[in-house]
């Protein structure tokens, strides 16, 4: 019996600024995601799974720790990954598993491109660059090797890292993998302000369905979500391609997939850019598991965040706990077996670029309370005083249309919400801010 026959394998395929509602599986009619929605109906379909911070690095540091950015450090864009904390790379290490990462990585300090070895997360086999859109484009992809020599991919962004992945396997199948799959699709190429699809693509969804709130509030959807949506079909055909590479090394049912993305994409709807913002289009994506203990897990609607997931990998893989993780294995909850799962998440944003997105949220299967720093953004992670900015019914309102904050009718809610968030903050950040109550008067959008 081979190792990998004993221990399964594991692939992150992890998509960038990716809204939960392009997927199929969630009531996108244009049939952007034939693949996840078949990998979602054969596993676990994660229904309610939202990223812990709506902006790339303080995201991906908490994916790759299992806790929150505020505890890594890494809190906004500015702080990178501390050479202390241990990764999810470093547990599949000492499990002896061979790891690998491929992709846009995003949390080491200075430089765009090439990241010193120290740097890395703990990574064996290394093909990526620290912030890919600007070392690359669609049809220009370059990535640097574990000696930091840049390697120019062919073939469009998601293609070329999708075939290099599929080389990582292909020569590993006999011994244990953890692959970290991190694209940069469907998030803008920076240079140019563009969402820029393979060719072809963006024509196929030009002038087609809108979600609810782009409809209501635009923003630059018209010009930027048919690329957008574009970009997504192709990651869908990688998806898949990647799953008949594992077939056809026999490798997919000894495999576990975790599909998820950082956070998503408002299209300058709730600010000044396309994230750091606590509404829906921001902060849920698209996630779900296959193989293994997820094989058959159906629909779970339990809230997840992006913390919990690398719990889950190492729970689903057989590897111990780590108790400075803050997240929780949802392993429990596919198995019907947390009749007591708490149904709610935190969300934090520590940078804004409109002055008011700096703040913290908190998310229930119904209601969504939101509060922000009324004034100069502090440099720090988190402030002493928040204000109220919004409350959203999420039964009756789930695209976040009407913000009730400041309602008299509603401040029994108010202020259970806010109770429950400060519980949160006092067990996560350590910290007791001041909350002000809003006033009709000042309401948020």
């Amino acid at each position: 019996m081979t190792a990998c026959e004993c221990r399964p394998n594991v692939i992150v395929f992890f998509t960038d600024q990716q809204r939960w509602d392009t997927a199929g599986v969630h009531g996108n009619p244009l049939d952007l995601t034939p693949n996840f929605d078949r990998m979602a109906g054969e596993g676990t379909f994660v229904a309610n799974s939202f990223t812990c911070q709506p902006l790339c690095l303080p995201a991906r540091a908490s994916l790759q720790t299992g806790r929150f950015p505020t505890s890594v450090g890494c809190w906004n864009n500015s702080h990178a990954l501390p050479l202390s904390e241990r990764t999810i790379a470093h547990h599949f290490n000492d499990a002896g598993y061979a790891t690998g990462y491929i992709g846009k990585w995003h949390l080491a300090q200075g430089g765009i491109g090439s990241v010193p070895a120290e740097r890395r997360g703990g990574y064996g086999y290394w093909l990526a660059s620290n912030v890919i859109e600007l070392t690359s484009h669609p049809y220009d992809t370059v990535v640097y090797d574990n000696e930091n020599q840049p390697i120019k991919l062919p073939g469009y962004r998601v293609d070329a890292l999708t075939d290099a992945a599929i080389r990582f396997i292909d020569t590993r199948q006999r011994d244990p993998f953890m692959l970290f799959l991190s694209f940069l699709e469907p998030h803008q190429q920076n240079d140019i302000d563009s969402f820029p699809a393979p060719t072809g693509y963006a024509e196929r969804y030009a002038g087609r369905w809108l979600p609810p709130d782009l409809a209501a509030l635009g923003g630059t959807s018209e010009q930027h979500l048919p690329g957008y949506l574009g970009s997504i079909k192709r990651l869908d055909e990688a998806l898949g391609r990647l799953r008949e590479a594992l077939e056809s090394l026999d490798l997919w049912e000894n495999t576990i997939l975790l599909y998820t993305s950082d956070h998503g994409c408002h299209f300058k709807t709730r600010n000044s850019e396309y994230k750091r913002s606590c509404h829906e289009s921001s902060i849920r994506v698209p996630t779900l598991l296959r193989g293994g203990p997820f094989e058959g897990g159906g629909r779970i609607d339990g809230l997840v965040s992006l913390v919990d997931l690398p719990p889950t990998l190492l729970d689903a893989a057989g590897l111990p706990g780590v108790p400075t993780m803050e997240g929780r294995s949802i392993l429990p909850l596919v198995r019907g077996e947390a009749p007591d799962w708490e149904d709610e998440v935190l969300v934090q944003t520590s940078e804004s670029t409109s002055g008011a997105d700096y703040g913290r949220a908190i998310r229930t299967n119904r209601w969504k309370y939101g509060v922000i720093v009324p004034g100069p953004e502090p440099e720090a992670p988190g402030a002493d005083e928040y204000t109220e900015a919004y409350l959203y019914d999420l039964t009756t309102d789930p695209y976040e249309l009407d913000n009730l904050v400041g309602r008299d009718s509603l401040r029994d809610v108010a202020d259970m919400l806010e109770d429950r968030l400060l519980e949160h903050i006092a067990r996560v950040e350590n910290a007791t801010p001041r909350i002000v109550p809003a006033s009709l008067g000042g309401r948020a959008v």
